[in-house]
């Protein structure tokens, strides 16, 4: 059966030419298409009305991508049909106009579960806005580390640093992180629906990502469902922009970055598990104290409750 509705490919050229590489591509592509759609399934509605944050990858004036985060009670985003995804507008951390591309990660900590659109802001009004879905599909658990939320203190966020390097504060929450997200972008999905921002979520054990000095990150990349929808925007974009949230205290860490794709060699090798590495340097850093209202606590393994 095939989901997606369209005779073209649901992945640009960047996905392709890393599936082709890795010899993944017409696995892939049929996968693909009988995943991918252009609406959002019932089960996708419900799951982001029930969320209390979304992760909105954007890009700006000059092309560069970053990462925010819109939070709010569950139900602040809703699906008033399979096209449309309706976020408060209040919850909206960053300029937004009719056009722009957005890319949508949904994630549920404590499940483990994560649901992706692709998407073009299609209306704006006093009190929402409104994504038009281009692409919607969902994502294995892998690499999340489980987590339940609460709202935190309210206490109000202030701009802690913004600068060209990672400090000491900036490396201490980057350095404890086993999760971070991703925003990247290639084209638009206005004229061409396998294009557009992605919002992806990376994770690891705490240390994961390698801080090499004060302007170079690097990351390794591990196995996963071979798309490539991340590495194939940074393939033929190597803007992105990540961000590192500090969990205990809402403390966020935004960057602006170039990618370089390590393919092989000694240094992936090193890095068990690794398939390659993304070096990423850094061309901005803001850190927010107190930027997200919402807290999260670990959820402790079953088998790791049941030892006395």
């Amino acid at each position: 059966m095939t989901a997606w509705p369209y005779a073209a490919s649901p992945f640009h050229p960047g996905e392709r030419a890393i599936q082709n590489r890795l010899g993944v591509r017409e696995r892939v592509e049929d996968g693909g298409r009988r995943l991918i759609r252009d609406v959002l399934p019932e089960e996708h509605r419900e799951f982001y009305a029930s969320l209390p944050f979304l992760v909105l990858g954007t890009v700006d004036a000059t092309g560069q991508p970053s990462v925010s985060l819109a939070t709010g009670e569950p139900g602040f985003a809703t699906s008033p049909h399979a096209k449309v995804l309706r976020i408060a507008k209040e919850s909206w951390a960053t300029t937004c106009q009719v056009g722009a591309d957005v890319g949508v990660l949904g994630i549920d900590l404590a499940t483990q579960r994560r649901n992706r659109i692709n998407g073009v802001i299609s209306a704006i009004d006093r009190d929402n806005v409104y994504i038009a879905v281009t692409q919607a599909y969902g994502n294995c658990p892998k690499y999340i580390t489980r987590r339940q939320w609460s709202v935190g203190p309210a206490t109000p966020e202030s701009l802690a640093s913004d600068g060209a390097m990672l400090g000491s504060k900036e490396r201490a929450v980057i350095a404890a992180a086993d999760t971070f997200f991703i925003a990247s972008a290639f084209g638009t999905g206005r004229y061409d629906p396998s294009r557009g921002v992605d919002a992806s979520h990376r994770g690891g054990a705490p240390g994961f990502v390698g801080i090499d000095d004060s302007f170079t990150l690097t990351v390794p990349d591990f196995t996963g469902n071979f798309a490539f929808n991340t590495l194939g925007n940074l393939l033929l974009e190597p803007r992105c922009g990540l961000l590192f949230l500090d969990f205990a205290t809402g403390t966020t860490v935004e960057i602006a970055a170039m990618a370089d794709i390590i393919w092989d060699g000694p240094e992936v090798t090193a890095i068990e598990g690794a398939q390659r590495l993304v070096r990423f340097y850094v061309t901005r850093v803001r850190r927010i104290d107190g930027a997200v209202p919402l807290r999260w606590t670990p959820i402790q393994a079953e088998s790791e409750s049941t030892i006395r």
